[in-house]
């Protein structure tokens, strides 16, 4: 039997799916009939008559819709209120509408929505190429992330910066149902910790698209460095030619959630903002000047090496750290001197990571440094001391045999 030592952090157990609040009914103690009845009617849902000052009579979009029926009280001022509420949201839970399902998502967690749509030719009968929902999942998520990566920082080009904590902030988003077949998508971004991707979304598409037609209007590309500030990126434009591509258009919209009000700077209820495969040609030629403008950072990164390589038992060599603290990227290669590359290596043997100066090159992506200098090591607290020579421990084998004779962290890289 394994015995924890006390100094040890528990590890965190994960939420059985039961008890995640989308996977429960919201109560009707905690449901406000005027957000309940804002996204009724944002999904599709048709009022249809009911007691004035009351309740209203609510139906389901689509054929069919009149045999079914909710009544939802406008407001907590009748003592029947809960009631109404609780057979509402006991039918909607009932029922296998896709819309019904979206406004009870909402309900249980506060959300922002995104919906994407696509208009993609339609094969015999109504048939699909397989890919086509990959694609757009694939170029929804894409969308996300550079939005997400815009909440950290403003840049025309993030490549591997920032990715962690971005990626960190969609695992809170959810996907509903397909209300609409294969060629929609909506995301629910729930209000906390979300809304400033939403936020973030929501402009950078309307920069975007104001950026386009001022292309197409006057010839220069001027208005897409601007954009950056609203949060457009070569990302964000490489996101929105894979939504694009192989359709006939496509469409983007942003809705906020009722509850929580409309952001600061945004626009109550916006139409969706469009898109066309002219927009194409377009897009990419940003894509490619945010990758091209994009400058070199200077940074001081103190990392733990963890990859050393060279040809020989001299000279220059490669080094690979694992960075800790001094830039937004979680590895970066290095090209450095004799005498820096046997620093990294004794620093490397001991457990000590090591600040270098350099400039972290845009080229593969802010992964590499170029022009390093100064390296030295970094004392470091026991605990992650420990952590680094059980990581050197672990590779041992692989350590000595590449090693070769006196040449000390000279094992290949192996990525």
């Amino acid at each position: 039997m394994r015995i924890r030592p006390h100094e040890e952090p528990v590890r965190q157990v994960r939420p059985h799916p039961d008890d995640l609040p989308w996977n429960r009914s919201p109560e009707p103690t905690e449901v406000d009939p005027a957000v309940l009845g804002a996204l009724l009617r944002r999904h599709g849902w048709q009022r249809r008559g009911g007691a004035a000052g009351r309740y209203g009579r609510w139906t389901p979009p689509g054929p069919g819709g009149g045999s079914t029926s909710l009544l939802v009280p406008e407001s907590r001022a009748f003592p029947d209120s809960d009631d109404l509420l609780g057979e509402a949201l006991d039918a909607l839970a009932r029922s296998d509408s896709a819309a019904a399902r979206e406004v009870l998502i909402s309900l249980a967690v506060p959300s922002d929505e995104i919906r994407w749509w696509r208009d993609t030719p339609s094969g015999p009968v109504g048939a699909a190429p397989w890919t086509a929902d990959e694609q757009l999942r694939g170029a929804a998520r894409q969308m996300l992330l550079a939005a997400a990566l815009a909440t950290r920082a403003r840049a025309g080009y993030y490549g591997a910066r920032h990715r962690r904590p971005a990626a960190g902030l969609l695992e809170h988003v959810l996907v509903g149902p397909a209300a609409e077949g294969r060629d929609s998508l909506t995301a629910f971004v729930p209000v906390r910790p979300g809304r400033p991707l939403a936020v973030r979304l929501h402009q950078a598409l309307y920069a975007t698209r104001e950026a386009i037609d001022y292309r197409r209007a006057t010839g220069g590309m001027d208005a897409f460095d601007g954009a950056v500030e609203a949060g457009v990126s070569r990302e964000l434009t490489e996101a929105l030619t894979a939504l694009v591509r192989g359709t006939e258009g496509a469409r983007i919209a942003v809705a906020w959630a009722p509850g929580a009000g409309v952001p600061e700077g945004c626009a109550s209820s916006a139409e969706p903002v469009e898109f066309s495969p002219g927009d194409v040609p377009v897009l990419r030629e940003a894509a490619a000047r945010y990758l091209r403008e994009e400058p070199s950072v200077p940074v001081r990164i103190t990392g733990a090496v963890v990859r050393m390589r060279r040809s020989g038992p001299g000279g220059e060599g490669s080094v690979r750290l694992r960075v800790l603290a001094g830039a937004e990227v979680p590895h970066v290669r290095v090209t450095l001197d004799e005498e820096d590359y046997r620093i990294a290596g004794h620093a490397h043997l001991v457990g000590l990571p090591v600040r270098v100066h350099g400039r972290l090159e845009r080229r593969g992506g802010f992964r590499r440094l170029t022009g390093a200098s100064g390296v030295v090591p970094v004392q470091v607290d026991e605990g992650e001391r420990d952590r680094l020579m059980k990581a050197l421990q672990e590779n041992l084998d692989f350590f000595e045999e590449a090693c070769g004779e006196g040449e000390p962290g000279a094992y290949e890289d192996g990525d």
